[in-house]
């Protein structure tokens, strides 16, 4: 293609003028100028798209069925113009997070509740999956923000802090007095964790990761491991019995309060980690993920 957008533009605004000078101050080009652009179109095109007279100018056949053309185009091109304009103005826009379904559960939905209150025209999306899998989307631009739990204070990419949370072993009352009657004598923590069904995300999860760390620097090696994809799932099977499972502390401090699970009392505390959101640097962040990290940052 010999011409190019500027000519065809030209070309366009002469047409709907049907008058050089009227298209000249309309694009603040001289009209010698416009004159150049159209002969360089035409020679291009190797047809006559104007006709030129005392009264401006007309199109031919072929100038008619390229400004029909043209009119679609710009059309098209003014209005994905206006939707840029609203993006910004409106606060339109879309947001892609990723997070575990206990993650989205007990720390986002709290966030998302006013903040979609606040910005109706802005689309939220969100994508469940275990930490290390929205890092890995982050880092590969499919994800706007992922919310993840930082066991090592090691992400890579901006972090925005939301607390701190505690690790603890949980187990239904009953199941703790049966392994301690199996055993016919006091048991301690580790050594319950240790003839115990432990309960643990699967070994991909960041969270499972950490939890093994810990079993490993204080020697305790569980006779029966049962993984599972939800901490929720781990939750509830520690309710009803199955065994003992490591969750996050804040996610079960109604059922700690009203005695469906107890907390095992660690002898060696799991150091506490970060739960935030990890977000790409300014220049590839949208209008729209700021709008939310804005609001983030005011709310905690």
């Amino acid at each position: 293609m010999n011409h190019n957008l500027n000519q065809l533009k030209i070309f366009y605004t002469v047409a709907s003028e049907s008058n050089i000078s009227s298209a000249a101050k309309k694009l603040f080009i001289s009209q010698p100028a416009i004159s150049m652009a159209l002969a360089k179109l035409e020679e291009s095109l190797e047809v006559k798209l104007l006709k030129r007279s005392a009264r401006g100018v007309s199109l031919t056949y072929e100038g008619k069925m390229l400004y029909e053309q043209l009119e679609v185009a710009f059309s098209a091109i003014d209005i994905g113009e206006q939707k840029i304009k609203n993006i910004k103005n409106l606060g339109l826009g879309k947001i892609k997070i990723g997070a575990s379904s206990s993650l989205c559960k007990y720390i986002l939905l709290p966030f998302l509740k006013k903040y979609i209150e606040e910005n109706p025209h802005i689309k939220v999306v969100i994508e469940c999956q275990s930490s290390a899998k929205s890092l890995e989307l982050l880092e590969n631009g499919k994800l706007d923000i992922a919310l993840v739990v930082n066991p090592e204070n090691n992400i890579k990419s901006d972090f925005l802090a939301l607390g701190e949370f505690e690790d603890i072993f949980i187990a239904n009352k009953t199941y703790i007095d049966n392994l301690k009657l199996r055993e016919k004598r006091e048991l301690s923590t580790n050594e319950i964790l240790k003839a115990g069904n432990l309960m643990l995300l699967d070994e991909e999860n960041l969270s499972r990761v950490f939890v093994d760390k810990y079993l490993r620097e204080n020697k305790i090696e569980a006779k029966g491991i049962i993984e599972v994809t939800s901490m929720d799932l781990l939750i509830d099977l520690a309710k009803i019995g199955m065994g003992i499972s490591c969750v996050i502390r804040q996610f079960v401090e109604e059922d700690l309060k009203n005695g469906s699970i107890t907390q095992l009392k660690l002898e060696t505390p799991m150091n506490k980690r970060t739960i935030g959101l990890a977000y790409p640097i300014p220049k590839l962040r949208s209008n729209s993920v700021n709008s939310f990290l804005n609001f983030i940052e005011r709310s905690i």
